[in-house]
């Protein structure tokens, strides 16, 4: 996945805080053992207090918290734009029930249709995690996703038309 914020291979050690049978782009977080405080991503001292924190795997749903619009390609590396160059995204954080706030890119909306509020699931990959709406029943739109993760038109039905 090339594009609003892709990784460079290698340019970030990978940790696996949580071993098992956790999905393999799990969100995780750590928790501290004395104070509650939840991070993420990973870190093995609580910011707060400075005593152990333990590894956590964190909610897949939230609400967006704030939200711009990328309109400037970012510093390259670690940023890797696409073929077809770079086009304007949305990005902003997404807070989770623990009380953490991600930053995500945030696909599969307009950006004259984001929202405060607006509650999402966000999936981690490679590079920075993404956030996409989710209707009122709990499932995640359907917006067709042009280059650069920005939604073009409007949610399909189950027959694929438009509404």
């Amino acid at each position: 996945m090339e594009g609003a914020l892709t990784a460079v291979p290698g340019a970030h050690p990978t940790t696996d805080p949580a071993p098992g049978p956790v999905a393999e782009h799990a969100l995780r977080g750590s928790r501290c053992a004395a104070c509650a405080v939840t991070v993420h991503p990973v870190d093995p001292a609580c910011p707060s207090c400075g005593g152990p924190a333990e590894p956590v795997v964190l909610s897949t749903t939230g609400t967006v918290w704030t939200w711009t619009v990328q309109r400037y390609a970012p510093k390259s590396p670690p940023y890797v734009p696409p073929e077809g160059g770079f086009r304007p995204f949305a990005v902003g954080y997404v807070e989770l029930p623990e009380g953490v706030r991600i930053l995500a890119v945030l696909d599969g909306v307009r950006p004259e249709d984001l929202r405060i509020d607006m509650p999402v699931t966000i999936t981690t990959g490679d590079g920075v995690p993404r956030a996409r709406p989710i209707d009122p029943e709990g499932l995640s739109l359907g917006l067709p996703i042009a280059p650069g993760g920005v939604a073009r038109g409007r949610p399909a039905d189950s027959e694929g038309a438009a509404p």
